[in-house]
């Protein structure tokens, strides 16, 4: 499935979802958003194990478009909470809830919104040129679609208000070592260095590595009892899958294993 907004395929267990309005560095409309929104809806029983999402061109995202009909100013005031609990917070969710890896190929510019969408994925790789801004203190807004949520998570709350008060651009390569990102790679190797990340995830136990995304997300809320409690109930839900199985035979037998994702 494609739309004049994004591209959207799944081949060999791997989906792949690029923003496509690089004219407006892939900036978020209506339309876009509800093309989005279509095709993760697509992706259970659809043979996708992992999903990509990058944006085409020069840009990952640079958030909301601000000339867009539904967010623009204009006389009356504008309800930007509304945009949020109709777009925003069901694309967050949607991404940090599939049942399979995130891959956030950030192959230039992740600004406002877009920065944050691309901290939603499990794994974030980032060409060097590539640059993350939360832009929202410009134009006196705060930082959504998870921003607030995910930022001192990762990089602490000094690095966080820094980040959010002043607005300024941090490179891929800072993001990196700051622990924001997996990885940073030259520009030349984005390409293939999530073509072979992807493959080997559409490869993995799928299940096993879903359970794995839901664990870490659970944590946060969880004493350590509780977050043991919840290790040994998948634990033993996934010792009785097909992947497990598969892989056990394959450790004993010194053979790759060939995982379906059961």
């Amino acid at each position: 499935m494609s739309s004049s907004t994004i591209l959207f395929g799944v081949e060999a267990g791997i989906a792949r979802l690029t923003f496509n309005r690089p004219e407006r560095l892939n900036s978020f409309n209506v339309e876009m958003h509800t093309a989005v929104r279509a095709a993760l809806a697509e992706l259970p029983g659809s043979g996708a194990r992992v999903l990509v999402l990058t944006g085409a061109g020069r840009g990952f995202c640079a958030g909301q478009d601000l000339a867009d009909r539904a967010v623009a100013p204009s006389d009356a005031p504008v309800d930007l909470g509304e945009s949020i609990e109709r777009y925003y917070k069901p694309l967050v969710l949607a991404l940090q809830g599939l049942a399979m890896p995130v891959i956030a190929a950030v192959n230039g510019v992740a600004a406002g919104a877009g920065a944050n969408i691309a901290l939603a994925c499990d794994l974030v790789i980032a060409a060097r040129s590539a640059s993350f801004v939360q832009a929202f203190s410009k134009i006196g807004l705060v930082p959504d679609s998870g921003g607030t949520w995910f930022l001192p998570r990762l990089v602490g709350p000094a690095r966080a208000l820094g980040l959010t008060l002043l607005g300024e651009k941090l490179s891929a390569e800072q993001a990196a070592e700051w622990g924001l990102i997996w990885r940073c790679v030259e520009d030349a190797e984005l390409a293939p260095s999530v073509d072979t990340l992807a493959r080997q995830l559409a490869a993995a136990p799928t299940l096993g590595l879903a359970a794995t995304k839901r664990a870490l997300q659970a944590s946060w809320n969880h004493s350590l009892a509780e977050q043991l409690d919840w290790e040994q109930s998948a634990q033993r839900a996934l010792g009785r899958t097909a992947d497990y199985v598969e892989g056990v035979s394959a450790f004993m037998a010194k053979r790759t294993p060939v995982f379906k994702g059961q």
